[in-house]
């Protein structure tokens, strides 16, 4: 399957080039600075701007589907937003349907089932990426594009333990914690799977 990556040289985008390559896929990355992806044998690599509506449209066209793992690094200025304004009008246009995004647990009705703590942290430091997250989410699921939103819980760096937890609310008493390389199998899954096709799956370990 042809399928575009952004996000590529985050914590998640990483795993997911990595693991898309293994399973055989044609992938092709933007990024803003190509010396920053930590692998890339096999990838296809533009160099642009995924706020850009050009640079977006370009990557877009021939695609099979899109993997969306763009994180906001500066916290007063998420790019949440402007990524979904250019790619969401592009894949329509390009008739690529299929999209999989990597957001948070804590956007949007998910919040309710986050704890006190959680909540407090989520409203301070993360105020204004998480508005932009749900923000952008609402405009996914508005799209009328073959989505999947993968809202994982704290995110960690241990090594893939192939066993997570997908469900629309997280349950009480579930593990808080995720692996980034557990997050990235479960989104490259999701391209051969109708599972969680317009639905948001709340992705924890057990």
């Amino acid at each position: 399957m042809k399928v575009l990556l952004l996000g590529a040289t985050g914590g998640v985008g990483s795993h997911l080039m990595r693991a898309g390559l293994s399973a055989g896929h044609d992938v092709t990355v933007l990024v803003r600075d190509e010396a920053a992806l930590d692998v890339r044998d096999g990838a296809r690599v533009l160099v642009g701007d995924a706020t850009s509506a050009d640079d977006v449209r370009a990557a877009v066209a021939g695609q099979d589907a899109v993997l969306n793992a763009v994180g906001s690094r500066k916290l007063r200025h998420p790019v949440e937003v402007p990524v979904g304004a250019a790619l969401l009008p592009a894949m329509t246009e390009a008739g690529v349907r299929r999209l999989v995004v990597c957001s948070a647990f804590g956007v949007g009705a998910s919040r309710e089932d986050a704890g006190t703590f959680q909540k407090l942290f989520f409203d301070t430091v993360l105020g204004k990426v998480y508005e932009a997250k749900e923000e952008a989410d609402d405009a996914v699921r508005a799209s009328g594009l073959d989505w999947t939103l993968v809202y994982p819980t704290r995110l960690t760096d241990e090594p893939a333990t192939g066993d997570v937890v997908a469900a629309e609310r997280l349950a009480d008493g579930a593990s808080i914690k995720v692996t980034r390389a557990d997050v990235a199998r479960f989104m490259l899954a999701q391209l051969g799977d109708d599972a969680w096709l317009r639905r948001t799956a709340v992705l924890t370990g057990r």
